[in-house]
């Protein structure tokens, strides 16, 4: 489903130095995989995240996804895949606050490059009514607690129906049960849905719910 093989990720820093975020990094996410990425700030862990969610091109190296190359795509064939591959869940839950709980579902239909062969909406209010979020679907994100808003964009993650749902340190702004609660909901997710997931996350106790962890350290995966 995704490879890395010999994957390096450097950004220049003036004329005489060159930092590597990443350095020769193979690894292999098979689909329906529950994996966490885990290292401490600054281990390379983000920028293998933008890699693996279509967000940034390697260095050097190869980075395939479903089978294709991303460096051989163009930026509108790499973006179509991103829209309808991966699914994101941020730290800061990312809602618009001027759109309702059902808007925030909705949105990345409406940037949708393909014909979808379901009712948008339809979609948003049965995923608000299986996860217990139906109540709220005219609610502001503001009037919603941490945990609520993180199952918001949980659900936003879904719309597309995405084969890889990619959590970054997903429950970095949520007190202890409500970061448990979102850890089982993408359980949940990966064993009923088969769904592939990808958390971040420096959080040890996190780290545990994925059924195999990545450790980055320095740029390179131990």
């Amino acid at each position: 489903m995704i490879k890395l093989q010999n994957v390096s990720k450097s950004y220049r820093v003036d004329e005489d130095t060159i930092f590597y975020a990443l350095k020769k990094v193979s690894l292999e996410i098979k689909e329906t995989e529950f994996v966490s990425i885990t290292g401490p700030s600054g281990s390379g862990k983000s920028t293998l995240m933008h890699l693996i969610g279509l967000l940034d091109k390697p260095s050097s190296g190869d980075v395939i996804i479903q089978g294709k190359k991303i460096s051989q795509l163009s930026d509108d064939e790499l973006s179509t895949l991103r829209n309808e591959f991966v699914g994101f869940v941020f730290q800061q839950f990312n809602l618009i606050p001027k759109l309702s709980v059902l808007e925030n579902v909705l949105l990345p239909t409406v940037y949708a490059r393909k014909k979808l062969n379901y009712d948008p909406e339809a979609k948003a209010l049965e995923l608000l009514t299986k996860f217990g979020l139906i109540e709220k679907k005219s609610s502001f994100p503001n009037k919603l607690s941490g945990g609520q808003q993180q199952r918001v964009a949980v659900l936003r993650a879904l719309i597309m129906e995405p084969k890889l749902i990619l959590a970054d340190e997903p429950t970095g702004n949520l007190d202890s049960k409500s970061g448990h609660d979102i850890m089982k909901l993408l359980g949940e997710l990966n064993r009923n849905e088969k769904i592939t997931i990808v958390v971040v996350t420096h959080e040890a106790d996190i780290a545990a719910y994925g059924k195999r962890v990545i450790k980055v350290k320095d740029g390179q995966v131990g």
